[in-house]
């Protein structure tokens, strides 16, 4: 199964930027990717997706517009998601994942994919 592992998280200033990164390794095969996140007392949110087929891009409305999901060579599998105008609201735990269903509506889980070990995001002044 593919191992997934995510960097990039820290520290940042209400309205800054951070760039996580999510690295896909153990097959060759590309895959689509989804980043979700997950603050304290809350429930996982899948905020963003990027389709293995075609690049397409998919966005939460909490992040639309503010976070750009993208991926180098499809081989290589990484995916990065670039987070500009952080929000308090913004800080949780960020997962990237496989094996998701991603449309405009729902950012989701299907249940038998791989997970990373997640990064920390903290958005305070």
């Amino acid at each position: 199964q593919v191992q997934l592992v995510e960097s990039g998280g820290g520290l940042v200033q209400p309205g800054g930027s951070l760039r996580l990164s999510c690295v896909a390794s153990g097959s060759e095969d590309s895959y689509t990717i989804a980043w979700f996140r997950q603050a304290p007392g809350k429930e996982r949110e899948g905020i963003s997706c990027i389709s293995a087929n075609d690049g397409s891009a998919f966005y939460a409305r909490s992040v639309k517009g503010r976070f750009t999901i993208s991926r180098d060579d499809p081989k290589k599998n990484t995916v990065y998601l670039q987070m500009d105008s952080l929000k308090p609201d913004d800080t949780a735990v960020y997962y990237c994942a496989t094996d998701v269903a991603c449309s405009n509506l729902f950012i989701m889980p299907l249940g038998s994919g791989s997970w990373g070990q997640g990064t920390q995001v903290t958005v305070s002044s």
